[in-house]
């Protein structure tokens, strides 16, 4: 069985082995517990509404691709950074996740054996790790609209970066595949430095934005995260998630991105997969899929990628509602006892 190894800049099944993919779930699923119980702990400062825009807002984000000139190759944003500069590193990880479950099971936008991986690359290097040991030393340490540009640049190069060598690792650990660890990762890094640099300015240009805007929400930092959650504008996300998913998207280039560009410069080879698990995992993407490959069934077309983008937005908005309906449910049944 030949499987298509990429969708997006996520990994899908094709590239890892079992053992890989049940180890990296496991590792996800817990890194997602925790976040959720520190989320919880101070639950009252977590912004619900606002949490659900963005989380709709990074996913239609993610749909626009953006070619990188001179290589043949195109890249998207992540958002981790953003999200967490709003929301706090630990409600950005929740949201994130949610983005990217809603894709690989609604969308067939990665591997669901993948999952555990695309969460560890996309959402733990950028909200748990490039966040707070990147941005907020830098963004508190210089208190201008320069120092935000540098420290959302310097955190979003850093965690694509590690995200990127972190899938050359995946794929070597799982020795399925043809590809040549040094190659590979020749490959992967530099094209994603590019893909930082546009993600870097394009986070730094929001948050210069709202602080343009409402400068009373950069008047400090907070336990939350770097800008008060409670004072941003849910109108300025909930606009920006309409127009990227109903129609920026129809804007994104259909050149290769970051990942399958790289593995086609590393090897002609094709990519195969036979296991059961492999099969079971792209049955189940088959079945769950509503719109696969943000289009309708019948095909691509402009109209099955809007509502792609505008059906999946709400979905993730749906998906964060429903984690703080069982927070709070669990708060409650805390209190009670």
């Amino acid at each position: 069985m030949i499987v298509n190894p990429i969708m997006a800049m996520h990994m899908a099944d094709a590239l890892l082995s079992v053992r890989t993919a049940l180890i990296m779930l496991a590792v996800s699923a817990g890194l997602l517990l925790f976040a959720s119980r520190k989320t919880s702990e101070n639950f009252d400062n977590f912004n619900v509404p606002l949490a659900g825009v963005m989380g709709a807002f990074v996913f239609a984000a993610q749909m626009i691709n953006f070619a990188i000139p001179m290589t043949g190759s195109s890249g998207h944003i992540a958002g981790g950074i953003l999200l967490a500069a709003i929301l706090g590193a630990y409600p950005a990880f929740v949201v994130l996740s949610c983005v990217l479950i809603v894709q690989a099971f609604f969308f067939a936008d990665g591997g669901v054996l993948a999952l555990g991986c695309n969460i560890f690359n996309m959402a733990f290097f950028s909200c748990l790790v490039a966040y707070p040991l990147v941005f907020l030393p830098i963004a508190r340490r210089f208190k201008s609209r320069t120092g935000l540009t540098v420290a959302a640049v310097a955190a979003c190069v850093v965690s694509l970066q590690l995200g990127a060598f972190a899938v050359v690792l995946e794929t070597l650990c799982s020795d399925i595949t043809e590809l040549p660890f040094g190659t590979f990762a020749a490959f992967m890094l530099p094209i994603h430095l590019p893909i930082g640099l546009v993600e870097g300015l394009a986070t730094a240009a929001v948050l210069s934005l709202l602080k343009d805007a409402r400068p009373s929400l950069f008047a400090d930092g907070s336990k939350a995260g770097f800008v008060p959650a409670r004072k941003v504008s849910f109108g300025f996300f909930l606009i920006a998630a309409l127009l990227a998913g109903a129609g920026f998207s129809q804007l994104a280039s259909e050149k290769p991105d970051g990942l399958e560009w790289s593995i086609a410069e590393t090897s002609n080879a094709e990519i195969r997969t036979d296991s059961p698990a492999h099969s079971f995992g792209k049955d189940l993407a088959e079945k769950t899929a509503i719109l696969p490959d943000y289009s309708f069934s019948d095909g691509e077309s402009a109209a099955g990628t809007s509502v792609s983008g505008l059906v999946g937005g709400g979905l993730t908005a749906l998906a964060l509602l429903a984690f703080s309906r069982i927070v709070k449910t669990a708060r409650g049944s805390e209190r009670a006892g």
